[in-house]
């Protein structure tokens, strides 16, 4: 049985920094970091020492938080 390799053409998850996604959210990093440590933020990575997400994650997550009715 061969091991399938990635292709040339695919291409690789796209995976945001603290900094990148306080930007997409017009947050501070400070304020991810509370959501992080409280458990009411997006799924996460830690690589090394460094703190990354998954753009699926990030999509998934506001997703979640969209409202679509008024509430009373």
């Amino acid at each position: 049985m061969a091991i399938s390799a990635a292709k040339p053409n695919d291409k690789p998850e796209p995976i945001l920094t603290e900094r990148a996604l306080a930007a997409r959210w017009h947050v501070s990093v400070r304020n991810l970091q509370r959501r992080r440590a409280s458990g009411s933020g997006p799924a996460w990575l830690r690589i090394g020492d460094r703190v990354r997400y998954r753009l699926e994650d990030i999509l998934a997550f506001e997703e979640d938080c969209r409202v679509t009715e008024a509430t009373a």
